[in-house]
């Protein structure tokens, strides 16, 4: 959103610039990745560490390419120019690397970055004070007819019931939501671990809204084949990596809930379910104070 390949390193000043002043697009590459701004854009706050780097005679090293070299963290380094084009900040919801957006805006010296982060900061301890979280979980069967090979010119007819589950998720904190799908691995807008073995994600996994999630999954039965099983267009969800396992029945699924909740300070309502009957309820209500 705000890298883009470099291939030419800095223009010469022009007469009469002070010299060693670039002009034009300026190439940075910030930890590894590279940028392409402008003077103006890194000098926005002339008292700031970039404003101070880039107005002096020599404003920094450069790499062996001519970029301008910059020994800081380049994928955090993306938020913090586009704060500097747009004069405010502009995170994806669920973004879960304040502290080292904040140390890099600390690294610098961009005031009024920090004075956006912590709003920030003291806003998402306000959401997740009193937060409450529902979710419900349902299942449907579908009977599926399929063709067997049992040998040369031998085929036979063969039955079998596919579970489908329907997961709906509702919480007043919206970041949860993210975390909970990137432990399942099977949020619309939560990263997919990507390796060998069975993708771990849902048929469906969408945002409806910030504080909404859907989740439709079916394990395959050990009697239908993987060629009959790919034709009803259905995943299996498994939780992410290092454990990945399959979440196979309701109970799994709000087991791996109730795990999650409670990492995050959520407790169960005392009311909703008997405490007796947590897994073997169709729906869990989570609150934290």
């Amino acid at each position: 959103m705000g890298e883009e390949e470099a291939e030419k390193g800095p223009l010469p000043a022009a007469r009469g610039d002070p010299p060693g002043l670039p002009v034009g697009p300026v190439s940075l590459n910030v930890g590894g990745t590279l940028y392409s701004t402008t003077l103006e854009t890194l000098t926005r706050f002339p008292d700031s560490m970039l404003g101070a780097m880039f107005r002096g005679p020599r404003p920094a090293r450069t790499d062996g390419r001519g970029h301008y070299f910059i020994d800081r963290d380049g994928k955090a380094f993306r938020h913090v120019l586009n704060f500097l084009r747009l004069g405010r900040l502009d995170l994806p919801e669920g973004y879960a690397e304040l502290a080292l957006l904040r140390a890099e805006a600390d690294f610098y010296q961009i005031r009024p970055l920090l004075a956006e982060l912590s709003r920030l900061a003291a806003e998402r301890r306000r959401r997740r004070a009193g937060a409450v979280l529902h979710a419900a979980v349902d299942g449907r069967e579908r009977l599926l007819h399929f063709t067997v090979r049992h040998g040369p010119q031998n085929y036979g007819l063969s039955t079998c019931r596919l579970r489908i589950f329907t997961a709906n998720l509702f919480c007043t904190d919206g970041p949860f939501l993210v975390l909970l799908g990137r432990r399942l691995g099977a949020a619309g807008d939560a990263p997919q671990e990507e390796g060998p073995g069975p993708r771990r994600s849902a048929e469906e996994g969408e945002t409806r809204s910030p504080h909404h999630l859907r989740l439709e999954w079916a394990p395959r039965p050990p009697d239908l084949p993987e060629a009959e099983y790919a034709k009803q267009k259905v995943r299996p969800l498994w939780t992410a990596p290092p454990e990945g396992r399959e979440i196979g029945t309701a109970a799994e699924f709000l087991e791996e809930v109730l795990k999650a909740a409670l990492d995050q300070g959520f407790r169960v309502d005392s009311v909703f379910p008997d405490p007796e009957d947590i897994l073997n309820s169709h729906s869990l209500r989570f609150v934290r104070h």
